[in-house]
This record gives structure tokens, sequence and C-alpha cells, in this order.
């Protein structure tokens, strides 16, 4: 039996005959079911439709997509971390190309992801790369369309996956959205990799916050305050959105800590 996958969000589903009714996903308020309705599709026909794009963002950093874009179009980053590679979040398209270019930058010793509009074919990366953890904070479990024992559902506050990469419980999109921070990312200067918890806007110079993107519904101050103290002890110098290029490239920090005074005085 297939596993479908929402055409809107990309999540992919469990093993069933016929695809599901509805996708909760999209019929939250963060994020919107297709004009035309839902619909659905699998990865096999994905695999036949789409190829990857490949692109460098930062050091260290590879930039993983597909053409055309797929779903709500963000990219994936491989991080070249000295202490084991990372993927953080993920995206619906996985195939042997992409596997093999992987392995042959050391391969993957697990994945992370910032919340439920990532999670999209997760299994399979996992299973692609035998069978590696997928950290998900346990607030967002209930998101999650197709249980496997690869899932580590982590709680608190912070959650080390080496000496150098952390996730950091944010809350903002979702209550369990996370951040990833690199200690070692940005040639020593640290980086931050942020998914849209942290979104990078068009000028590259700023970042925003929001409940839903799509359906312009902002967070209020506690959660963006909250945000705020979330990363107070970590430093970066660099942010890494969810989308090709929205990157802020030195002096990030100087930007995030500009825009959270900004959208607290905005809305106040």
């Amino acid at each position: 039996m297939p596993h479908f996958i929402c055409r809107e969000c990309g999540t992919q589903y469990a093993e069933t005959e016929a695809p599901p009714d509805a996708c909760p996903i999209c019929e939250d308020e963060r994020q919107y079911v297709r004009w035309e309705g839902q619909a659905w599709t699998t990865l096999e026909e994905i695999r036949a439709s789409h190829s990857l794009r490949w692109e460098e963002e930062g050091a260290g950093l590879i930039g993983i997509g597909s053409t055309p874009s797929f779903a709500i179009g963000q990219r994936a980053l491989l991080v070249e971390a000295a202490d084991g590679n990372v993927l953080w979040d993920c995206i619906s398209l996985i195939d042997d190309e992409i596997v093999e270019r992987i392995e042959a930058r050391g391969g993957l010793k697990a994945i992370a992801i910032s919340h439920p509009h990532y999670y999209t074919t997760m299994v399979e990366w996992s299973e692609a790369f035998g069978g590696i953890p997928i950290y998900i904070h346990a607030d967002d479990m209930k998101w999650v369309q197709r249980l496997h024992p690869s899932i580590v559902a982590w709680s608190g506050e912070t959650h080390a996956l080496s000496p150098s990469l952390t996730l950091i419980r944010c809350g903002g999109h979702f209550e369990g959205g996370a951040v990833l921070h690199w200690a070692d990312g940005a040639e020593g200067q640290g980086a931050l990799l942020t998914g849209d918890i942290l979104q990078v806007v068009q000028d590259r110079r700023h970042v925003s916050f929001m409940y839903s993107y799509p359906n312009l519904i902002p967070v209020n101050a506690a959660a963006v305050e909250r945000i705020r103290d979330s990363l107070a002890p970590h430093g970066f110098d660099s942010i890494f959105g969810a989308w090709w290029k929205r990157n802020i490239v030195g002096n990030a920090r100087q930007a995030f800590d500009i825009s959270v005074e900004r959208y607290l005085d905005a809305i106040r």
C-alpha cells in the first residue's frame, strides 16, 4: 500500500489503500488547503517529476531542494559538522542521487526538524541512511502523520546533538518550534538554522515572526519575547532561513535584536 503525500504541505502519511480524507496540517490555520481542494501524490510520482537542486548556502552548509518547487518550496540544509553531518529540516524528494551525494560527503548521523511544516518524508530519509534518529520536540508529536521508531521526541528547552550542535525550543510558530544552533558555524562565529521560526525577510537584513505566514496571523509579544530569551545565551553571526538564499550572513545577532525591538514596538 502507498504512503500518500499531501501536495500542499508535502507531508507523508502512514500506509493506506486510499488517500486520507484530509490533511490536518493543511486544515490548521497556520497552513491552508489548496484552492482546488485536497490532493495527494506519492514519492514515486515526485521522483518521476522532480529532480535534485543542490547548492552551497554557506561554509559547511549545502542546500538540498527540488526542481521544480514542490509543496511550500523550502530547502533542507546539510550541516557538515566536524562531529558528524546532520540534516536540518526536510523536503519530500528523496532519491538515489541525493543519498549518493550525501554519502560522498560523510553521510548523515541524524535529522532534526524545526516544526510540522517540514516533516515531509522524514521517515524515508531516515531509512535511506540506515534508520538514523529524527529529532522532533515532544510538544509537536501530535502532528506526526507517519509514526516510526527512528523518531526521537525530545523535551525541555534545549537538546544537544553534539558538542557543537544544539536544538533550542523557541515556540512561536508551533509550541515545539525549534531552531538549530551551530557553535562552530559561520567559520567559528556561530550560526542559527531557523526554518521560519525566525523568518529571514527579503532584504536579508532582518527577521520576522508569525503564527501563520500564508494567512498573515502574527504572534503576540510574549511569543517574541520567549524567542528572544531562548536565544540570549547563544552566540551567532549568521542566520540561515528555510528558503534559498534567505540568509543573514554576518552581524546576524544585531539584525535579530533590531528586528525583535521593531516588532515589539509595533504591536505594543
